[in-house]
């Protein structure tokens, strides 16, 4: 009988869903004859309410990030995160009811709390495996759940963070978050440059805002007005039309090389052909830039899991964090000046180009064994 697979993300930004998009790939590898079905938590096709907790969410994000980053301690502590988590998965167990009854799945795979927290609330109740994947670089109350059958995150220090807090060791792999494959060479940087039309001898940055295109990016581009060597700048401004409008008209005036972008699948090959990044601390943007060996200029971070995400880059030489207040065109130049191959070699130490298929792997094994056992 065909296994069938039910991988669940949210659309909170893009990460979530893209490590849910990276699973599926290996999964369907590893079983082609599966059924695998990927969908998005959060859309309105799936529940009215939860698109208008992600409206809220990304709201708040916007204007009020400080009452998100408040929410977000508060919900880290243990019993803060346990009544949070709590009132979250309740309220959405309907949605959750709703997909088991359509897609009947033997597996659950979640790339982000919310359904993973309905989930769990019925395992136990009906016949499937759970499993959840973190898309961050620290742990966070709101994952942790007994009911998960196995756990995978980022770092062997979140998996330590798990064994402490009882989980069995068994249950928990610490295999990295997933990207999708590599396929470009980030070596054959010149070729890359070259089917880009960027001038292969200049310096090459990359600004990107996620998805949605935030995070200073009209305020950096005037801040690096002052550096005098022309450099290359590739602008992602993701889904913010009027983003990249803006920036369209930049380019018409500054001294530098500017190529625009709005939301584009060619982020990797961006990637490769850029010496520096420059964005907010996406776990699944760090991750491509780690495999890639590409050091980050990381700014704006949004409270709470970026901040984390930018401690851990930086702590680890693979990112500066800029702090407010601090000069990007002054640190844009010391980075390309002296840090460059230093900040390359500590990218590739963090890399995990093969989480996806690692977690793929682990995640089947699991399922068998638990499956033996019954």
């Amino acid at each position: 009988m065909r296994k069938r697979i039910l991988i669940l993300s949210a659309s909170i930004g893009s990460g979530h869903v893209k490590a849910a998009e990276a699973v599926a790939i290996e999964l369907r590898r590893l079983l082609p004859e599966a059924e695998i079905t990927t969908v998005d938590f959060m859309a309105k096709r799936i529940s009215l309410f939860h698109a208008l907790l992600k409206g809220i969410y990304l709201v708040m994000l916007r204007f009020v990030p400080n009452i998100y980053d408040i929410f977000y301690h508060v919900a880290g502590n243990a019993s803060g995160g346990g009544l949070v988590r709590s009132a979250f998965s309740y309220t959405m167990v309907p949605a959750f009811s709703r997909l088991l009854r359509r897609y009947k799945p033997d597996i659950v795979v979640c790339t982000h709390p919310f359904p993973e927290g309905a989930a769990s609330l019925l395992h136990g109740k009906k016949p499937f495996f759970l499993a959840a994947v973190m898309t961050d670089y620290s742990l966070h109350q709101i994952w942790l759940s007994r009911h998960v059958d196995c756990y995978f995150m980022a770092t062997e220090a979140m998996r330590q963070g798990m064994l402490g807090a009882g989980f069995p060791e068994e249950k928990l792999f610490a295999d990295g978050i997933p990207i999708a494959a590599m396929p470009i060479d980030a070596k054959d940087k010149e070729r890359v440059r070259r089917s880009l039309a960027i001038p292969v001898e200049q310096r090459v940055v990359l600004l990107m805002g996620g998805g949605l295109g935030i995070g200073g990016i009209e305020e950096s581009l005037r801040a690096l007005e002052s550096i005098e060597e022309r450099l290359t700048l590739l602008v992602v401004a993701g889904r913010n039309e009027r983003l990249r409008e803006r920036v369209l008209d930049f380019a018409d005036s500054t001294h530098h090389h500017i190529l625009v972008y709005g939301y584009t699948d060619r982020v990797r090959m961006l990637m490769s052909a850029a010496d520096l990044l420059i964005t907010k601390p996406g776990a699944l943007t760090m991750s491509e830039a780690f495999a890639l060996g590409l050091p980050m200029l990381l700014h704006d971070p949004i409270p709470g899991p970026e901040t984390d995400n930018a401690i851990y880059a930086s702590h680890h030489g693979a990112a500066v964090w800029l702090h407010p207040g601090e000069s990007i065109a002054q640190a844009v130049e010391a980075i390309l000046a002296e840090k460059l191959p230093s900040m390359q070699r500590a990218a590739k130490g963090c890399a995990r180009p093969q989480a996806a298929r690692e977690i793929a792997s682990h995640l089947l094994s699991a399922y068998s064994a638990a499956s033996a056992s019954k």
